[in-house]
């Protein structure tokens, strides 16, 4: 065979093995369109002045829903209804109330063992689907936190020990004090657990309560604890009952340096219940995205009050559908 003969063959063998090989092996892969978890985004967060930003020093946002008391509505702490309000709600942050002083609370009989187990899960989920989560003391009845310090030290030093390597926990250690509780009160009292959590967990985030069911933020910004970072103060509104004087107590609070996160608001009136003020929580979520203020709407559960996410015939754990939630809860979604 001609040498000419040769190389014509070898030309037609290489073009016809290229067009014969399949379009998955010479087609470029194709980028991977699965979307960042809001901590892969962010990161650690911290606070500086009065911003709460990301790992890489940019403001960032918490949008959360709180659950009702996981001693009573332990069901909603799971994985599946996590992802639900990550995906379907771009919901980024889980807030674990845990009741200390009513029935079943962590201080008044109910099984700490048991609690601790579905903060554990409820941790352990959030972090596995890369959700930001409130770790919550929530004291109510027992109106002022030094009622049950010894016990508050004593979880949050296990808490700190355990989740101080997640980057995603953050430490509510005072839901709401009341009852006349001061400012003096409870700055005493977040200074000894803030204390015991520094000792294990120096970088996630403490949320400080305020008086008057955390709504005293200005009070708390006139003297604010010093020699610790990355604390923040709580400030709780439920818009049908408050208005623009308590924006504006937000506003002064901000305006002297205090750092303020909404870890719990509803529409409804301050007893969770009652008539919804969609127009009035229309402006407070229009004043907390100016301001970039992180907020955390209650509450996950099919209770029979106005400010539930769920209406009360709905059995769902997960799932949610639009026709599965009350007027509050269709609101917060279209919100998000």
């Amino acid at each position: 065979m001609k040498k000419h003969t040769r190389k014509y063959l070898c030309l037609l063998l290489i073009l016809v093995l290229a067009f014969s090989i399949p379009a998955e092996i010479t087609a470029a892969p194709a980028k991977s369109t699965k979307l960042k978890t809001p901590l892969a985004k962010n990161g650690r967060l911290k606070v500086k002045k009065t911003s709460l930003l990301n790992s890489k020093g940019k403001p960032v946002v918490l949008k959360g829903v709180s659950t009702h008391g996981i001693n009573w509505f332990p069901e909603y702490v799971n994985p599946d209804s996590f992802k639900t309000l990550r995906d379907n709600w771009r919901v980024n942050c889980i807030r674990l109330a845990m009741y200390t002083e009513e029935y079943n609370g962590y201080c008044s009989g109910g099984s700490k063992k048991d609690l601790k187990s579905l903060i554990d899960k409820g941790v352990t989920y959030a972090t596995e689907l890369g959700m930001y989560v409130i770790i919550d003391w929530h004291i109510l009845s027992d109106s002022n936190p030094n009622k049950n310090k010894k016990q508050a030290i004593s979880f949050f030093k296990e808490m700190a020990k355990k989740y101080r390597k997640n980057k995603n926990v953050l430490y509510e250690i005072c839901n709401e004090p009341n009852g006349g509780t001061s400012w003096k009160d409870i700055k005493s009292y977040a200074k000894s657990v803030i204390k015991t959590i520094r000792t294990y967990d120096k970088k996630n985030i403490i949320l400080v309560g305020t008086p008057t069911w955390s709504q005293d933020v200005d009070t708390a910004a006139d003297s604010p604890i010093k020699g610790y970072s990355n604390l923040m103060y709580t400030f709780h509104f439920y818009a049908a009952t408050h208005k623009d004087n308590y924006r504006s107590k937000v506003e002064k609070a901000i305006k002297k340096g205090l750092p303020v996160f909404v870890s719990e608001f509803g529409i409804s009136e301050s007893s969770g219940n009652g008539k919804i003020n969609k127009k009035e929580a229309n402006k407070w979520i229009k004043f907390l995205k100016k301001r970039k203020i992180s907020f955390v709407c209650w509450n996950l559960s099919n209770k029979n009050e106005s400010s539930a996410l769920l209406k009360s015939s709905c059995q769902k754990t997960k799932g949610f559908k639009s026709s599965d939630l009350s007027a509050a809860g269709k609101w917060f979604k279209k919100v998000l």
